[in-house]
């Protein structure tokens, strides 16, 4: 995409966009100079001193494609129209619809309020955890290692899959790590989200499909049995993700308490 200029741009999920100044039609006629990554978001940079700023959320996608989208595409919230004949598209297919851009001058990128108050990066280089994560004190790790202010970057599903990688409780305190549960823990950072951008690398193709291939041994396999150990894998389900891990690894045998029986027997 790196020079492309954009031809047009239009928001038909008017929700999606959360700036108005400068307008989305400022970035028409600009060219793109780089795309990167911040934490979980995506900013495109543009000749002219601009800049897209994209969080997919849950269940957002931006995907390039070599045809232009019709009006009617319901999953659409954004469309890029390139000089070059393809089409940059945010889509969403979740029901809560969540997935937003911004429009912004280059210099107030890092300065805005989803970038300014993040924590360091955990890919490819994550700090020592041990000190990090004890400044939470008696917060589970599965709810530290989510919360992009402290470490930005990893999703719920690579939480689990991290966890599981390190045989680390998803609710150990974040306090009480040893020295070798961390440092187990930061390698397993690594190990997980290297492999996850190796993966993609070699078998994702453009068009981006609307359900990536995922790599994952642990999250969304409940019931099935533990790659490493043979287990069966158990779950605990919240109101709007679910968390999965091996019990014999990581929780000392013991199954966790289901969210969803505890709120059947209020």
């Amino acid at each position: 995409m790196r020079g492309v200029v954009v031809e047009s741009a239009l928001a038909p999920g008017i929700n999606a966009l959360k700036t108005f100044d400068p307008p989305l039609h400022a970035i028409e006629g600009a060219a793109v100079t780089g795309v990167r990554r911040v934490g979980k978001h995506i900013v495109i940079d543009l000749a002219g001193d601009l800049a897209l700023l994209v969080h997919l959320m849950s269940a957002g996608r931006l995907q390039l494609f070599d045809k232009r989208a019709s009006l009617r595409d319901r999953t659409s919230r954004l469309l890029v129209r390139l000089a070059d004949g393809n089409e940059l598209r945010l889509r969403e297919f979740g029901t809560r619809q969540r997935a937003w851009v911004k429009v912004l001058r280059a210099q107030d990128v890092a300065a805005d309020d989803a970038l300014a108050t993040l924590g360091p990066e955990a890919w490819p280089d994550p700090p020592p955890l041990r000190e990090l994560l004890a400044a939470q004190g008696a917060r589970p790790l599965h709810g530290v290692l989510r919360d992009q202010h402290v470490i930005a970057g990893i999703g719920r599903s690579w939480v689990d899959e991290i966890l599981w990688t390190a045989m680390l409780s998803p609710f150990k305190r974040a306090d009480d790590l040893t020295d070798d549960e961390a440092d187990a823990l930061r390698a397993a950072c690594v190990e997980r989200l290297d492999g996850a951008i190796e993966h993609y690398e070699r078998v994702v193709s453009l068009p981006i499909p609307d359900k990536l291939p995922m790599p994952l041994e642990i999250h969304r396999h409940q019931g099935e049995p533990c790659p490493r150990c043979g287990a069966t894998i158990e779950a605990v389900h919240y109101e709007d993700y679910v968390m999965c891990y091996c019990p014999q690894d990581q929780t000392g045998g013991r199954v966790l308490k289901d969210r969803r029986l505890s709120r059947l027997l209020k």
